[in-house]
């Protein structure tokens, strides 16, 4: 019989390694289909909670905040690419692609987990972020998103515009980095088992199946 394990995955929508890591813990779950049935849960974190609306640079940003090149930065930004196609995830950001507050992705996110639709929200906020290089604090681009997940667009729409589950995501913020969080994503199991990083399939699984033992 399966074991049932809780997974939260904490991250941010506009967190490369965090689109890399859930297609690697995918990966693993498909492994372990049969051995452990997953309950996922997505939870919020900010990389820039300050960032001005309209966005800025990604390419700008990532030399600005690690001292790279421009060379640096776009053998960085390839590596990445290369690395999200290894699990079936496109990202096709150029010179010109934005970074952009997503605090807002996280309200509706918190939304969908009450619509039984939050791991397809991710996805589908992921792809908007990383591969169609949409402006994820635009109302419009949230609610296509939800309606890709399946969710109603005008409910979704309502929910941004609204400010809803504003203190809700503040809360879950706080609480995981009372926890120790500082980096994304950041994966805890049964509310006890950390696994930092975009790591591996396999040590996904292995992770897995150790924790499924324990369980009993």
């Amino acid at each position: 019989m399966a074991k049932s394990l809780r997974i939260d995955f904490v991250s941010d929508v506009a967190c490369p390694w965090c689109a890399i890591g859930l297609g690697r813990l995918t990966k693993a779950l498909r492994t372990l289909d049969g051995e452990v049935e997953a309950q996922l849960y997505f939870q919020p974190f900010e990389l820039r909670p300050d960032m001005p609306l309209g966005g800025v640079n990604r390419t700008q940003m990532l030399r600005d905040k690690y001292g790279m090149s421009a060379e640096q930065a776009v053998a960085s930004r390839d590596m990445i690419r290369d690395r999200a196609g290894e699990v079936g995830f496109t990202m096709n950001a150029d010179d010109n692609a934005r970074s952009y507050n997503t605090f807002g992705a996280h309200r509706l996110l918190h939304w969908a987990e009450t619509q039984g639709r939050q791991a397809l929200l991710k996805q589908a906020l992921l792809e908007a972020y990383f591969t169609t290089n949409r402006n994820v604090e635009e109302p419009d681009v949230l609610a296509d998103a939800a309606a890709q997940a399946g969710l109603d667009r005008d409910a979704a729409r309502e929910v941004v515009t609204s400010g809803r589950y504003s203190q809700e995501v503040r809360e879950a913020e706080d609480l995981w980095r009372q926890r120790g969080i500082s980096s994304v994503p950041a994966i805890v199991i049964n509310e006890t088992y950390l696994i930092s990083g975009g790591q591996p399939a396999q040590v996904f699984e292995e992770a897995l199946r150790k924790v499924a033992a324990e369980v009993g």
